[in-house]
């Protein structure tokens, strides 16, 4: 696609593994449990299916028997709906230590169904990226920006040169808020009055609904 290509940069964005035990990393980054997987959708993916299998769990993050790639350039466009309400803090993506690892991440939501035609608006966050194939570059969000997310859209604009991405996770950071259901309720009247006490031969059933 585009011509003009992003170098690593003098920037870093490394997550202080010292600090969190593997145990508090896989609970932080268990956001994938609350992605309605046979929702999800990614554009441009070889195989239909695959982007699904890189939202995976943390102890799984190296593995490189799962994988996405993108397959007419190297665009990737991962459409990811929720089953509640998620205030996003942090994300970290894995892929080849090559030119096919993506270079650049834009962060869009709750936009469902967005296409490539879409990504020419603005998006509420963008990174550039550093080859990380061991998962462990954090990239933190805006969070005012990202507190009541319902539908999460991750375009991989560019990868370091090559015709096609690879990746391998995707982890997601943050909280995750269930969401609320209003009940519908049915209120049933006697239907058969008793004409001393009504004037009326019969009392509709009424129906009140909580919206």
């Amino acid at each position: 696609m585009s011509g003009h290509r992003h170098g690593h940069g003098g920037h870093s964005h490394r997550c202080c593994e010292d600090e969190h035990e593997p145990a508090e990393r896989g609970l932080e980054y268990a956001l994938y449990q609350r992605i309605d997987i046979e929702k999800l959708q990614c554009l441009n993916e070889t195989r239909e299916g695959d982007g699904k299998l890189v939202f995976k769990p943390w102890d799984q993050r190296t593995d490189r028997e799962k994988f996405v790639e993108s397959d007419a350039d190297e665009e990737l466009l991962f459409n990811i709906p929720f089953t509640g309400s998620v205030k996003l803090k942090g994300i970290i993506i894995a892929g080849e230590d090559d030119e096919s690892h993506p270079a650049e991440m834009r962060l869009y939501k709750n936009i469902p169904h967005m296409s490539f035609d879409d990504t020419c608006r603005e998006p509420e966050q963008a990174f550039r990226l550093n080859r990380d194939p061991l998962a462990q570059l954090e990239y933190p969000t805006k969070i005012a920006r990202f507190s009541n997310v319902n539908h999460l859209s991750i375009h991989i604009s560019q990868n370091f040169g090559t015709a096609s991405t690879r990746v391998y996770y995707i982890g997601l950071r943050g909280e995750y808020f269930q969401a609320h259901r209003h009940e519908v309720t049915i209120c049933n009247y006697e239907a058969s009055a008793n004409p001393a006490d009504h004037k009326v031969d019969s009392i509709i059933p009424q129906t009140n609904v909580i919206s």
